[in-house]
């Protein structure tokens, strides 16, 4: 189902194109520029043409093809992706969009609805719902016009044999509904999208699936020499590297400052962390290709690397972020906390560093760039 998700949307992609710059297109146009057999494409124009997505515009004429347009074409789906990833029962949605405002959106809406959603945040135009695979339908306010909510997640669960797909219900009225039913099986990440309109009302449910990738949260330090570098440079570099990656998607890339002394850094005592959703089929993969990017192009004999599977902090390991910005601490404690946390260090004194940028995740930059912040577990 994904394969063919991904090939609408490329197909409608070049009909669109061809609609706005000839102001038609042809079988053979979209043959010749995807590649793909003219009787391939024909099954498909004729499904989307069914679906309404496109219309006959002229019919054939002898030896002149028939020519199509698409609909709505000047109209682009405000969703660019939607993707999960899980750890345990809990559900991160992330859900990037095209327009700060729908994301602005989405965010207030969702968190007045309640229902699957705990915590909603936003960083521009990238949309972070905390949820989780339990019964919640019953928790959602009910959907309609202000002052109600116009959209909420109600529910989520697992699907699949092994339960390698998120399956999000959604509820909404009105500009959502259309969101729904229009443009999110145009976004990346999308499995399926399956809708139905609630008899006797105007409101709209539909079922959202995508896969549950795995969260890997990837902490580094001490990278940079007095001679040059600079670890949230590498951190970046790492996050550019591995997203070209298939099965990845780039999530964050995070700053982080420990204790300001200047006897254990070479300059402000800096580390860094990035956040990736990775599909478990490449997991293992994708952690060989990070910790050989960090020993080849570290400029210190002391790097350290750190990987962690999942997005919760414990409260030990945010007590280990805060005691690296008050104590200067040992690889011991280091190593025995990693442990107890299922976290995975490589390298020399640097996985003290990489470990703390780590235990910071889910916290602001405000907090994470002002080694003098309090902040609570």
């Amino acid at each position: 189902m994904a394969g063919v998700l991904e090939k609408r949307r490329e197909l409608l992609g070049f009909m669109r194109d061809f609609t706005l710059e000839k102001g038609f297109f042809t079988v053979n146009d979209i043959a010749g520029t995807s590649g793909i057999p003219r009787s391939t494409v024909q099954d498909w124009v004729n499904r989307l043409a069914s679906e309404k997505c496109i219309i006959l515009k002229e019919e054939k004429r002898g030896r002149v093809p028939a020519r199509y347009v698409t609909t709505g074409t000047m109209l682009q789906s405000a969703c660019k992706s939607i993707f999960t990833t899980v750890d345990g029962n809990n559900v991160l949605i992330f859900h990037e969009c095209r327009s700060g405002g729908c994301a602005a959106f989405c965010r207030h809406h969702h968190s007045l609805a309640g229902g699957g959603i705990s915590r909603a945040t936003r960083e521009g135009t990238l949309l972070v719902e905390y949820a989780s695979v339990a019964g919640h339908k019953g928790d959602m306010k009910r959907i309609g016009l202000f002052p109600d909510p116009a959209v909420g997640i109600a529910d989520l669960r697992r699907a699949g044999t092994c339960g390698e797909f998120i399956v999000q219900t959604i509820r909404c009225i009105g500009g959502p509904a259309y969101s729904l039913t229009d443009m999110m099986s145009l976004a990346e990440g999308v499995v399926d999208v399956r809708t139905r309109k609630i008899e006797g009302s105007s409101i709209v449910e539909g079922e959202v699936t995508t896969k549950a990738l795995s969260h890997l949260i990837i902490g580094i330090d001490d990278t940079d020499s007095k001679d040059g570098g600079a670890t949230f440079a590498l951190a970046l570099g790492l996050l550019q590297y591995l997203r070209k990656v298939k099965g990845v998607i780039p999530i964050v890339h995070r700053v982080v400052m420990l204790k300001p002394d200047p006897s254990i850094c070479t300059t402000g005592n800096s580390c860094s962390y990035i956040e990736l959703a990775v599909d478990p089929v490449v997991f293992s993969h994708v952690r060989e290709l990070a910790l050989r990017f960090v020993e080849e192009e570290s400029l210190s004999e002391d790097w350290g690397i750190a990987f962690k599977c999942g997005f919760e902090i414990s409260d030990e390991l945010r007590d280990f972020g805060r005691l690296s910005r008050r104590e200067i601490l040992d690889e011991v404690y280091a190593r025995n906390v990693a442990k107890d946390n299922s976290i995975s260090l490589y390298g020399g004194r640097g996985i003290i560093g990489a470990l703390a940028a780590v235990s910071f995740r889910g916290l602001s930059n405000d907090i994470q760039l002002n080694p003098y912040a309090g902040f609570d577990a």
